[in-house]
C-alpha cells in the first residue's frame, strides 16, 4: 500500500521517436527502477523484434495493468512475447484480410477524439464471415494498425461499436471472449474508451454472459450511450468534434466508408511497418514529467488497485470523466490532433440510425 500511494503521486510521459514510432517514457527514479527489474526478469535473450516491443512504455503499460506488481507484469509480458513471436501480428498483410474488411466491419476512422486518440469503428451487424480465427486476425491487424497511427501524446484508441442491424446470428460468445483475452492480455492500457452505441436490449443477455471474462480495469471503459438520452450523449461531445464524427453515431460528418480508400490507406501503412519492427529504439534524454495533463477535469489514477476503485463498477454510467485518458496515457501537451488525421473523403460511414432502444439494466 505504501508503494502504490508514492505511486500515485508521480506522472509519466509519453514521446514517441521520430525515426521508429515507439514511445520514449520520462518516468521518476522509482517507476524506472520497477521497468528496469521487469526488463531484468525478462532475461538477456530477447530477440530483435522482442527488444523493440519490450520498451519502456511497453513494459510500464504491463505494470500498469497488473497494479505494479513486478511478478505479474513479467508473467502477462512473457506471454505476450510468446504469442507475438508464434501469432505474428506485425507481419499480418492487407493481402490476408481484405474479405474481412470487405464490409467495413472494424475500420480505423479519419478522425481522433478531442484527445488524440485513434478511433477504431465497429460494425457487428456488419459481419460477413464465419471464420472465428479470420476475425480475430483481422482485429489484431487493426489493432497493430491503430498503434502504428498513434499521435506521439497518445497510447490508448477508442472503439466505436455500431449496433445498427445487430442480431444475435451476427457474433459468437468464442470471438467476443477470444477478443476479450487479445486485447486484455496482449494490448494491456491500449483501449481508452469502448463506446457500445445504441445497443438492442436483446445484447444484455449476451453482455452478461462476457462480462465475467472482463477484467475490472476493462469493463470499467466500457459505455452504453443512447441517442435518445441527454446523458450519455454527453459522453460523445466532451469526447468528439461533431464535424467530425460520423453521422452514425450522431455526427455531423456525412461520409461513407470507402473500401477501395480504406484499402490504400491499409495497404500504404503495410509498407511502414517492417522497417518499426527492424529498428533498434533510439531513447534520447527523459522528458521532464508533469501533472494533471487532462484538459478535461479530473482523471482517475490508473495506479490505483482494482480494489480501491469499487465506488462505480457498474460500466453503464454515464460520468464521462471515465472516458477521458490518464495522465500516464497522455502527453502533457494536451494536444488534439494526430498522426493520424487524414484527409476527411476517405473511410467513414453514413448510415441512418434507429431510435434507441430502453433497457433497465443497461440505461442509469
Amino acid at each position: 500500500m505504501e508503494m502504490n500511494s508514492s505511486l500515485n503521486n508521480m506522472s509519466i510521459v509519453l514521446k514517441k521517436s521520430v525515426s521508429n514510432g515507439h514511445e520514449e517514457l520520462a518516468v521518476s527514479e522509482q517507476k524506472q527502477d520497477m521497468i528496469d527489474e521487469v526488463r531484468r526478469l525478462l532475461g538477456t535473450k530477447l530477440q530483435d523484434k522482442s527488444s523493440i516491443f519490450c520498451s519502456d512504455a511497453s513494459i510500464s503499460r504491463y505494470l500498469r495493468a497488473r497494479n505494479w506488481n513486478i511478478k505479474k507484469a513479467t508473467k502477462m509480458l512473457k506471454a505476450t512475447l510468446k504469442w507475438r513471436s508464434e501469432y505474428k501480428p506485425e507481419e499480418i498483410r492487407w493481402e490476408e484480410i481484405a474479405r474481412e474488411a470487405r464490409t467495413g466491419k472494424i475500420y480505423r476512422s479519419n478522425y481522433v477524439d478531442k484527445y488524440g486518440r485513434n478511433v477504431l469503428v465497429m460494425r457487428p451487424g456488419f459481419q460477413n464471415t464465419k471464420s472465428a480465427r479470420g476475425q480475430i486476425r483481422y482485429l489484431v491487424y487493426c489493432m497493430e494498425n491503430a498503434i502504428l497511427n498513434l499521435s506521439p501524446e497518445q497510447e490508448q484508441m477508442v472503439w466505436l461499436i455500431d449496433f445498427l442491424g445487430f442480431n444475435m446470428s451476427n457474433i459468437s460468445v468464442k470471438v467476443a471472449i477470444d477478443t476479450a483475452h487479445v486485447l486484455q492480455e496482449h494490448y494491456p492500457e491500449r483501449l481508452g474508451v469502448a463506446i457500445l452505441y445504441n445497443p438492442p436490449k436483446i445484447f444484455e443477455s449476451f453482455y452478461k454472459v462476457v462480462k465475467p471474462f472482463l477484467e475490472p480495469r476493462t469493463y470499467r471503459k466500457v459505455k452504453f450511450v443512447y441517442s435518445d438520452d441527454p446523458d450519455s450523449k454527453k459522453i460523445m461531445d466532451d469526447l468528439f468534434d461533431m464535424d467530425k464524427l460520423e453521422v452514425a453515431f450522431g455526427g455531423n460528418n456525412q461520409m461513407r466508408f470507402n473500401i477501395a480508400d480504406f484499402a490504400e490507406r491499409m495497404q500504404e501503412d503495410d509498407k511502414k511497418m517492417p522497417a518499426l519492427w527492424t529498428k533498434k529504439n533510439s531513447l534520447g534524454n527523459p522528458q521532464p514529467s508533469l501533472a494533471n495533463a487532462s484538459p478535461f477535469g479530473p482523471v482517475v489514477s490508473e495506479l490505483e488497485s482494482d480494489d480501491s476503485r469499487q465506488t462505480n463498477p457498474s460500466s453503464q454510467g454515464f460520468d464521462s470523466g471515465e472516458c477521458m485518458p490518464d495522465d500516464s496515457s497522455m502527453a502533457a501537451n494536451g494536444s488534439s490532433s494526430g498522426a493520424s488525421d487524414i484527409d476527411s473523403s476517405q473511410g467513414t460511414t453514413n448510415l441512418g440510425r434507429p431510435q434507441g432502444q430502453s433497457d433497465p439494466e443497461l440505461r442509469s
